[in-house]
């Protein structure tokens, strides 16, 4: 029994050091990108909370806030390799994950080889991605989702940690084609880039027109990223609040008793149970960057908008009206109680 009690308390102690390590290593990269980017707390914080959980994010702003200087920026951070892909409407599947090409040797004989593509990188911006042909944007599926690649049978394994980065703009439709309900559900998180205030739009002026640039330092790598999303996935979850994230998901759906009048009235399709993967793992990741090695109800709700507003289906009538999801999750979190009397 003694014996027990000790391994328990150096695990405890163990997890503890390695909880404050992710903690100080959240704080540093945030430090990092803040000599370069300015504002964006919300976005960077859902970026890490997305890497740390082993996802993707959907980024979409207009043009020039800043995204693809956040994603480039990140990837020095991490010291990961970086991969940008502009997607354009003649963009073609090969362009993005590779082909075979034909090779010839000294003795002139000819022989397959496999061409990489930009996705064989760990840190990859896909540049305005609905702007590429649904058959092209279903070329980042099995990438995103099993980390490889297949090109004439044969299965490439991608480079560990691996994100996508994904942007789109939201205002500028002619051109585009909308992305499929499939791939919007591999998106661990959607972050919304926000217009800067009149003071952070000064800082860009004064950081850009004067002086030099910013070299930004490494204070992460790759063994070090993969050892803490180990971490996060430890941390445990009570029941209660397990079952909450569950309600929130079922309450997405119109025809669930724990729906609410918006749900019922504009939502054609619900939350896919991935909604509540992305829940449960960005909450835990939130509540590590906060020193705690346990998930709360206000970490739950912190991350529920990002997690499920690009889940969510709208029928004609809330296409029609322009009703935006997070207003009809920011109901949900309003009304739906944290715990079920029974």
């Amino acid at each position: 029994m003694e014996k027990s009690r000790v391994m328990e308390e150096q695990n405890s102690e163990k997890i503890a050091e390695q909880a404050a390590e992710l903690q100080k290593a959240y704080q540093q990269v945030t430090a990092e990108l803040g000599r370069i980017i300015v504002g964006h707390h919300d976005v960077i914080e859902g970026v890490l909370i997305t890497l740390f959980c082993g996802g993707h994010v959907l980024l979409e702003g207009v043009p020039g806030l800043g995204k693809t200087l956040l994603v480039k920026s990140l990837a020095r951070v991490l010291d990961l390799r970086f991969s940008r892909i502009q997607f354009t409407p003649d963009l073609m599947p090969a362009d993005i994950i590779g082909t075979n090409v034909v090779m010839q040797d000294e003795m002139n004989r000819r022989f397959f080889t496999f061409q990489r593509g930009p996705i064989f990188a760990q840190i990859i911006l896909a540049d305005e991605i609905n702007r590429a042909t649904p058959k092209t944007q279903s070329a980042l599926l099995e990438a995103m989702q099993e980390q490889s690649v297949t090109v004439g049978g044969v299965t490439h394994k991608l480079e560990t940690p691996f994100i996508v980065l994904a942007t789109q703009n939201p205002i500028e439709m002619e051109g585009t084609y909308p992305l499929p309900e499939a791939q919007l559900d591999r998106f661990f998180l959607k972050l919304n880039v926000s217009f800067p205030t009149p003071e952070q739009i000064g800082e860009v002026i004064d950081r850009t027109t004067y002086g030099e640039e910013v070299e930004l330092r490494s204070v992460l790598d790759a063994e070090r990223i993969t050892a803490m999303k180990n971490l996060v996935r430890a941390v445990p979850v009570a029941s209660h609040v397990k079952d909450y994230a569950i309600r929130l998901v079922l309450a997405t759906h119109p025809d669930s008793p724990f729906s609410f009048d918006l749900a019922r009235k504009y939502v054609r399709y619900g939350s896919s149970p991935r909604g509540a993967q992305s829940i449960i793992l960005a909450a835990k990741a939130k509540a590590l960057f906060e020193g705690r090695f346990n998930v709360s109800f206000d970490d739950l709700r912190h991350v529920a908008i990002p997690s499920l507003r690009h889940r969510l289906i709208l029928n004609f009538e809330g296409v029609a009206e322009g009703i935006d999801p997070a207003t009809i999750i920011k109901e949900i979190l309003e009304k739906l109680p944290e715990v079920v009397k029974k």
